[in-house]
């Protein structure tokens, strides 16, 4: 009796607060089970799962990014734009003529260099959160308003940079963050791991993350509280905007180039897997365990489909179909 007894709590919680997360991983392991049986040959391969250990992570870290914007009611359509803007910064800098001598050289300017490139872009993609943070926490812009058009605005000024084409040609140090291994995983990887840890400790167990959970729940409980809602919105588009500066590293490193339109399909696929994952659109709910189950079902998906040759089209129409089902079956699951 006294071990039944035990167990009841951990099915209870199992079946209760952490319920999206066990339907999630069940979700997931049926989507492994269908694709490996559909086509076993080619989906089982290690070059598969490892291909989706590379492209994964920059995808994985746009989600992360629209979960924090989401937590506070908000949302960040800019994430992409911000991404390449950063990465296209960064590879302008290396286009330098001092600077692509020291990096031909090779040696320890090499590694400064891209040292100094990496800051480049995350101080492109801060800055880039600031001013999305400035103008939907001081300015009162509807969040969807603003970074729709701070997007464009963006991917305009990449356009300006680069002139059209992709820059391309960047230091090997930066394209082993993108395609290398450590430890026998992939670079991205880890850096995937990183992130979603330190986000998840923020969120989880600092005043920051409680904050922002509760102006998602009740901005005028927040006010009451004595929380300064506007300086806890800056917070996080600054951190939406240095993820997406990571995003938009990973994306430079792997494919050795950079262009103002690269990723256009990510942010769907972000707004989808974040809501998937059990962010509430509205604020409040977020978890990242539950962002990066999602993540990974909506890989094997993908790379199960584009085994099977289905076009890139018809993958980005089932997106867009997936995600009206999703927030359909979360309205009608709410308490009205």
């Amino acid at each position: 009796m006294a071990v039944e007894a035990e167990r009841k709590p951990l099915i209870r919680r199992l079946l209760g607060e952490d319920a999206a997360i066990v339907q999630l991983a069940a979700i997931t392991l049926l989507i492994f089970a269908v694709m490996a049986g559909l086509n076993p040959d080619k989906f089982l391969r290690y070059y598969n799962f490892e291909s989706i250990s590379y492209v994964m992570p920059e995808l994985g870290i746009l989600c992360i990014a629209m979960m924090v914007a989401m937590l506070t009611g908000g949302i960040d359509l800019s994430i992409v734009a911000i991404a390449n803007l950063a990465a296209i910064t960064a590879g302008i800098y290396f286009r330098h003529p001092a600077v692509a001598e020291s990096i031909a050289a090779g040696g320890a300017g090499a590694v400064l260099h891209t040292i100094m490139g990496v800051l480049i872009a995350l101080t492109v993609g801060l800055a880039a959160g600031l001013l999305n943070g400035v103008l939907i926490a001081r300015l009162r812009i509807i969040p969807i308003l603003a970074t729709l058009g701070t997007g464009q605005v963006f991917a305009g000024l990449a356009l300006v940079l680069t002139g059209g084409p992709a820059i391309a040609g960047y230091p090997q140090a930066w394209t082993w963050i993108g395609t290398g291994k450590l430890l026998g995983i992939a670079a991205p990887f880890w850096i995937l791991i990183v992130v979603a840890v330190v986000v998840a400790v923020v969120l989880r167990r600092t005043h920051l993350g409680v904050n922002l959970m509760l102006i998602g729940t009740n901005a005028r409980a927040a006010v009451f509280a004595g929380i300064r809602s506007s300086r806890m919105i800056l917070y996080s588009y600054a951190m939406t905007g240095l993820m997406a500066a990571i995003a938009g590293i990973l994306l430079s490193g792997r494919t050795n180039s950079a262009k103002a339109d690269f990723g256009s399909s990510y942010l769907l696929q972000a707004v989808l897997i974040a809501v998937l994952g059990g962010t509430n659109p509205a604020g409040g709910k977020g978890r990242v365990a539950g962002v990066l189950l999602a993540l990974v079902a909506l890989m094997l998906l993908s790379s199960g489909m584009q085994i099977m040759r289905v076009s890139n089209f018809m993958i980005d129409a089932v997106w867009g179909a997936f995600l009206v089902l999703v927030i359909a079956i979360n309205y009608l699951r709410s308490p009205k």
